[in-house]
Formats: structure tokens, sequence, C-alpha cells
């Protein structure tokens, strides 16, 4: 089933209809495997207490995700062509499925062959492997391997958008299905120099579908992003926390840094320092490599006080035992 410009701005509507109870710091929303965000914990900024997204993750940045199985607005409805880079491909000795043409074209690809990998995916993308769209998508978009086409990358991931919106959650294919969501929704956010506007309010509905149906982290983190900075629409900085909150309890290190700066400052909520250190360590332990993340949580550590410090390590030693609350 397709999903047009206009269908999912409806279901979007509908869905935040429940997202607002399901998020009200009073609500008993109930944790769910359906991907849609549950309510979160009361503790995580109460009523009664008193960096920019840019400096956490690049406005592009994806995760890179492996390919399973393998043996090793622009208003415009833009299509996926084909466009072979390579020669022609070999006549097979039956017709080829596109899971066959999947692999022949990953295997094509570790065996140092990219043309004819690039030609055996294109064959099973214009058969609508969802996989195979993906893979081209981030190819052109990353340059690898294949000059880097920001246009071409955006119709593979606009194609899988279009057809893939509903699919099962829980299947390897989702995975891709909801990345592709954040592609787009990041080539709408920054536009395309001569092909596509760039469209806030789009990207925005992107995100919040990504982080809604399939609870995609990176879906979730780039949705508290624009709703800290009122892109695409208004500012919420309570939603925003709740966003973040889902994002950096899956782990995703860039959600965890700007939750536990909005926590320990207190931008637009209640001030809980303690839990903001407690997110800021986290996200400096899983990337060593972010000194950004690192300056933000030295930052931190002097601004608080010895009692701040403590309780943020109490919270740190329940969180590695498991505990998400």
């Amino acid at each position: 089933m397709r999903i047009s410009d206009h269908v999912i701005p409806v279901a979007l509507f509908t869905l935040g209809l429940g997202l607002v109870s399901a998020f009200a710091f009073e609500g008993t929303g109930a944790q769910s495997n359906n991907g849609v965000a549950p309510a979160v914990n009361v503790d995580v900024v109460p009523r009664g207490s008193a960096v920019t997204a840019p400096a956490l993750a690049s406005p592009n940045a994806v995760p890179t995700l492996a390919v399973p199985n393998m043996p090793g607005n622009n208003s415009a409805i833009l299509r996926a062509p084909s466009r072979s880079l390579g020669p022609a491909l070999p006549a097979p000795g039956h017709p080829m499925t596109a899971a066959e043409a999947f692999r022949t074209g990953m295997l094509a690809l570790q065996a140092n062959d990219p043309k004819g990998g690039v030609a055996w995916l294109e064959y099973a993308a214009d058969q609508g492997h969802a996989i195979a769209q993906w893979k081209l998508g981030r190819m052109f978009a990353d340059g690898d391997l294949v000059g880097r086409d920001d246009a071409r990358a955006f119709r593979y991931f606009q194609d899988i958008v279009e057809n893939h919106s509903d699919d099962s959650l829980g299947t390897p294919q989702s995975r891709y299905v909801a990345n592709a969501f954040v592609s787009l929704g990041a080539y709408y956010l920054g536009g395309i120099p001569g092909t596509v506007k760039a469209n806030p309010l789009r990207a925005r509905e992107l995100f919040t579908y990504a982080a809604s149906y399939f609870g995609d982290a990176a879906a979730q983190y780039r949705l508290g992003q624009m709703l800290i900075d009122g892109q695409g629409g208004p500012k919420d900085p309570w939603q925003a926390a709740r966003w973040l909150k889902l994002s950096a309890d899956k782990g995703y290190y860039q959600a965890q840094a700007l939750l536990g700066v909005t926590l320990f400052k207190g931008q637009g909520v209640p001030r809980q320092a303690p839990r903001g250190l407690m997110y800021l360590t986290i996200a400096r332990d899983s990337a060593p490599q972010d000194k950004s993340i690192a300056d933000l949580h030295a930052a931190a550590l002097a601004a608080a006080t010895e009692d701040e410090r403590a309780v943020a390590a109490s919270f740190l030693e329940s969180w590695l035992k498991g505990r998400r609350d």
C-alpha cells in the first residue's frame, strides 16, 4: 500500500491524539511492543523541580546497518529508475528473483566488483526489493564505491517510504525501512541544492512516524532535536525529553548527551542535575571518540555539587544494573 503526502499527515494527526494522553506526565500509558512510545516515569522531569544539537551529531548522520541474510517536499514524488553503472547483466539460466539478484550483488561487492554489484542491486531494487533499495540509497548518499549522488539516494529512500510504511514490525526489513524514513527526513531537513527544497515540516512528520510506529532510536533522537529547536513546528521541550529518553534508553549516545544537557541545565524542563549528569556520563563512555561530548560532561561535572555527583553515581549504578526509570 502506497502512502501519499496527504495520508502521512492525517495518520500522524490521529497518532498525535493518542500520544497526548500517553505522554502526559500524570498519564498511565502502558508499555507496548508495537513501537509506539510509552509513557515515561514521572521521575525524569518531575513538575515540582525547578548545546546545541549539531554539536552532538551531524544533521545527516544515520547509523550504519549490516545487511542480514548474507553468506558472509519537493512535493513531486520521484521514482527510482533503472540506471545501471556496469555492463549488461549476464542472462541467467532461469528468471532471477529479486532476492537472488540482491545476494548476487552483495557477493559482487564483497568480491571488489562494484560495477557488477551495483548492477545486480539495481536489478533487485527495480523489482521492489526494499533492502537493495536501502543499500543503493546509502551507497549514493555516502559515495561508497560510487560517486555521491544525493538525488538518487533521495529517490531510493522515498520509494521505500512510499511502499513500505506499514511493514510488519520486528522483521529484519523493518529496520531498513525505519532508517529510510530517517534518511529521507534528513534530506528534507537540509534540502538538496537544485533538487529538493528544505521542508522541516515534512522532516518532522517523517521522524515522528519512524519514532512512533517503528520505535527507531535515531528517529526519536532527531524528533527530540526538532522539538527542542522548534524546527518544523512549535518548541516542546517536555515532549522532547520524552523522545530523547526513549532513544537514550536504547543506547543512542547522541540522545543520551542531548538529554543530559537538557536535564542538567533545565532547558525548558525542570532542572534535574543528577539525572542529567548520569546521562552525560553514559554518553561520554559510549562515545569516547567524541570530544564535544567529553567537554559537555567535564563542564557539567565541574558545575555539579558534591551531593549532585553522589546522586548521579547512584543513578548510574542503577542504570548499569538494567533499571531504566
